[in-house]
């Protein structure tokens, strides 16, 4: 589930509170027992991965959320942002960074990843809708090398990804987006707030893409999509 595109936030409640200290990981006692035994049984990325691809996705049936790894244990599915915040959460408690990488989409339908480092290399754990659009193994040498992978992959009737930022949920130290039983709108707002980056990819590239795409829709319309010649860096 992308971020929602649909308010204008104050400038003020977006920003990412830098003059203050980190918000620090929370200690084991802050959790839940079902929260912890979930912390210590996925200890790594692919873990983690494959810990969400396990729970159902979050269609926001009932109205739109954006739950914490709190919420997401308590009903049991997640949204990619939501996915993103329960990854954080999960491996920060193993010594990852709480980082996201987020995406800007042309349609305004955008992704969100929990991003991570290993080896000095790049890699991503996600949750999506699309079979492309989960995580990545972490091979890339830049975060702009990760983001492009996610190029064709996220090309579809409507969708290109034009630019990408990195978060450092440490700097939201308003909000908890850890364990709040709440929805963390903060968080969105502070995604949209970042400056992006342009991740530029050529017109014939695009267009190569969104005919293969549609042609094998056309063929295929329940069958994920993956034919891209990248699935050996998914995750």
């Amino acid at each position: 589930m992308p971020p929602s595109r649909s308010e204008n936030p104050p400038a003020r409640s977006a920003r990412v509170h830098r003059r203050l200290s980190p918000s620090p990981a929370p200690p084991r006692e802050a959790f839940r027992p079902k929260e912890w035994r979930i912390i210590q049984t996925y200890r790594t990325p692919r873990q983690v991965q494959q810990f969400l691809r396990s729970l159902p996705y979050n269609w926001e049936e009932q109205g739109e959320t954006l739950r914490t790894f709190r919420g997401v244990v308590e009903h049991w599915s997640a949204h990619c942002l939501e996915a993103a915040l329960a990854a954080a959460t999960i491996l920060e408690q193993h010594g990852y960074p709480p980082l996201l990488l987020d995406f800007e989409s042309q349609d305004r339908l955008d992704h969100v990843l929990f991003l991570f480092r290993q080896r000095g290399r790049w890699g991503a754990v996600a949750r999506s809708r699309d079979a492309g659009l989960h995580g990545r193994k972490p091979v890339f040498r830049t975060v702009r090398q990760l983001a492009l992978s996610y190029a064709d992959p996220y090309v579809d009737g409507s969708g290109r990804i034009i630019a990408y930022a990195v978060a450092d949920l440490r700097a939201l130290v308003r909000t908890d987006w850890r364990l709040s039983s709440r929805n963390v709108w903060a968080v969105e707002r502070a995604l949209i707030a970042l400056p992006h980056k342009p991740l530029k990819t050529s017109e014939r590239r695009y267009r190569t893409v969104l005919n293969r795409f549609r042609a094998f829709r056309a063929r295929y319309p329940d069958r994920p999509v993956t034919f891209y010649p990248n699935r050996h860096q998914w995750m």
